[in-house]
């Protein structure tokens, strides 16, 4: 974070990649010494003074109002969860003391994520760190055992590139819904020591950290490359537990009567 704030950073980097001609805005022949949105054409699309959003900007006014950042929000063409993020950088930051226990995974959570045989579970962190997990978690993937962040791992070990046959987006969206679950803390110094490490190791983590995009992950479909049990098309779905401070389960299952089913049970008989 630079010396404008969280608010401001993020202002800055949503202003770089809007286009002007993605909002009507004609560009002419001069060349322009900026890639996306100027600050008084945010201004503008906002509807409120320039002098008002480089205050913005620049960290010193750092709550605005809702309408302001619902305005901002549509002049900068964010979807709702990006907006939704917007608006929670405006509200006063919570302090790092508020998130202690966020570690603990509850008896009964572990008990139902290894009553399920023939679907991989993982719960995170809300710094995407695997908090526990099941055999055939660990089976699928050695990465998915408790200690490990599965972000950093995703960048940083080179076997996950072979892994994941969509690697670099699920890289992308991976850093994306780590920003969006965990970076709501002032002077977080885990999250600060896990961006640290990822941008010291990987140009592409870096990459995307700066972008600041922001994600939920709910379901969807994932390939991977077993050396076991070779390519399997798995379904995902992200689950969140209520009553943590933003823990989830991930699961990791195959339709029935599918090849993949069938390799997920070996891995299952195996392990």
């Amino acid at each position: 974070m630079s010396a404008y704030g969280r608010l401001g950073d993020y202002l800055r980097a949503r202003r770089d990649q809007v286009r002007p001609e993605s909002v009507g805005l004609s560009v002419g022949t001069a060349k322009r010494r900026v890639a996306g949105l100027r600050r008084e054409e945010v201004a503008v699309l906002a509807g409120i003074s320039t002098d008002y959003y480089l205050r913005l900007e620049q960290g010193r006014d750092r709550h605005p109002s809702a309408q302001v950042l619902d305005a901002l929000a549509r002049a900068l063409q964010l979807d709702p969860v990006a907006a939704a993020y917007l608006h929670g950088l405006a509200q006063p930051p919570r302090g790092p003391g508020d998130v202690d226990g966020g570690d603990i995974v509850h008896e009964s959570t572990r008990w139902l994520i290894d009553s399920w045989p023939l679907t991989a579970a993982v719960v995170h962190s809300r710094y995407i760190e695997v908090l526990a997990s099941n055999a055939l978690a660990r089976a699928l993937n050695p990465n998915y055992r408790a200690g490990v962040n599965s972000v950093l791992s995703l960048l940083l070990d080179p076997d996950e590139r072979d892994f994941h046959a969509d690697w670099e987006p699920l890289a992308a969206r991976s850093v994306a819904l780590l920003r969006n679950m965990a970076d709501t803390h002032s002077g977080d110094d885990r999250l600060r020591a896990i961006v640290d490490e990822g941008t010291a190791g990987s140009a592409l983590f870096r990459e995307f950290w700066e972008r600041q995009d922001v994600a939920r992950v709910r379901d969807g479909i994932h390939v991977v490359n077993h050396p076991d049990a070779g390519q399997l098309t798995l379904r995902y779905v992200r689950l969140p537990l209520a009553g943590t401070d933003g823990q989830s389960i991930f699961l990791y299952f195959a339709p029935p009567d599918t090849p993949s089913a069938a390799g997920m049970r070996r891995l299952a008989e195996a392990g």
